[in-house]
């Protein structure tokens, strides 16, 4: 049967446009019309154990990144009410420097060693690993995003807002809102990529 008839029948029989699309997705025309199953992406657990690797170090990363940040703002912005506030700071920045400085370097070793991967297998972009550890990010960056919008709007409402507080709003924003953007654009161009 063609493919326009076998889609009809899927339809008739109920099945939605994404359900057609995925079943028929899976398979290659091999001339003549004989159907060929498309190859499907490896399972390793080498490759979930880079994966988990290269996105714990990402939210190390991220977060001491801005903790960071926030040092400096209070730095430039200091809080009265401690006496030993320049010592507090002082500790925050080493410790946010040397988590920085190991965990950002793996962080791209492990990601340049799956880009290698990825270019040598073309079909592991639409690794289950992969694909479900990118939408945890998108997950976990639009609900840091929420709670960042909501404790500035709560700020704002009980007249609590400082310069210091909407600097670390967008320190926060900047950070998350950048892996949000740049994951969303990954998992689109994968899409894109593996639909070809």
């Amino acid at each position: 049967a063609s493919i326009a008839a076998i889609e009809r029948d899927l339809f008739k029989a109920g099945w939605s446009k994404r359900q057609v699309s995925k079943a028929l997705g899976e398979f290659s025309p091999a001339g003549l019309g004989a159907q060929t199953p498309k190859p499907k992406p490896e399972f390793r657990v080498r490759e979930i154990v880079l994966y988990i690797t290269m996105f714990i170090m990402l939210y190390l990363s991220s977060y001491h990144l801005g903790s960071l940040f926030f040092q400096f703002v209070n730095l430039t912005f200091p809080d009265a009410s401690y006496t030993d506030y320049g010592d507090i700071v002082g500790r925050n920045i080493r410790l946010n420097m040397s988590a920085l400085l190991v965990a950002f370097p793996v962080f791209l070793l492990v990601a340049v060693k799956i880009a290698k991967h990825i270019k040598l297998e073309p079909l592991q972009r639409a690794s289950p690993v992969r694909i479900w550890l990118t939408y945890l990010t998108l997950a976990i960056a639009t609900c840091v995003l929420a709670g960042n919008f909501i404790a500035l709007l709560d700020s704002f409402l009980t007249g609590e807002l400082s310069i210091a507080f909407v600097l670390k709003v967008l320190i926060v924003a900047g950070i998350a809102g950048g892996l949000f953007s740049y994951y969303l654009w990954l998992i689109r161009t994968d899409y894109e990529l593996i639909a070809e």
